[in-house]
């Protein structure tokens, strides 16, 4: 039996850095390089930066915005800041470009795209460290509960505890069975829970349901 391997693009701002992940990447039985115009077909997009930058912000709110796949962003130089905007910007796999192996790599994408998430632990730390220490009105502000969880999150965790499945919850809050599974999926890759019953479990911890 073919094991499914996961189609990635790899977007860099400069054709080197662009050339030489993906040249690292094209010899992996375990993925699948796809180009700019296949896009819609790609299970994750890896970005390749220097910084996060208000250029590379921009590039990851675009592709969050218009995109189903799972954002993977290798980074030379990750400020605490900056590292809260890549996890806003929906990125769900980081990875510090000093550490970036193919091993590694390959790695976060297979975490990233199975919605488990991937970051290494002394940044999670940090971040969550410092998402604990957000006022509630900076948090307010971001459209985030304290608990760190969207109230459509919450709408669907909710549905989720009652018992419904996926086809359930999207009829019952007119959304598309795509968006519940993203939705569930943003969930337990930005809290790093290990599932949807986990994230049930955390909101319940929370009081929200």
């Amino acid at each position: 039996m073919s094991v499914q391997r996961i189609a990635v693009r790899v977007q860099a701002g400069d054709p080197i850095s662009r050339l030489g992940v993906a040249a690292q990447l094209r010899t992996r039985p375990e993925l699948r390089l796809v180009e700019a115009a296949e896009t819609d077909d790609a299970d994750a997009v890896l970005v390749v930066a220097d910084s996060l930058d208000q250029e590379v912000v921009a590039q990851l709110r675009d592709l969050q915005r218009t995109l189903s796949s799972a954002l993977v962003l290798v980074v030379s130089v990750l400020d605490d800041a900056a590292m809260t905007t890549a996890v806003e910007c929906g990125v769900v796999g980081l990875v510090r470009r000093s550490e970036a192996t193919a091993d590694q790599l390959v790695h976060t994408l297979g975490a990233a795209v199975r919605g488990e998430g991937a970051i290494p632990p002394d940044l999670l730390g940090r971040l969550l460290q410092q998402m604990s220490q957000l006022p509630r009105q900076i948090m307010d502000r971001r459209s985030l509960s304290f608990s760190g969880l969207h109230p459509r999150e919450v709408e669907v965790l909710k549905l989720v505890a009652d018992g419904h499945g996926t086809r359930e919850i999207a009829a019952q809050l007119a959304y598309s069975e795509r968006t519940v599974k993203n939705v569930l999926q943003d969930v337990t890759s930005r809290l790093h829970l290990r599932n949807r019953t986990h994230a049930v479990v955390y909101a319940m911890r929370q009081g929200l349901i």
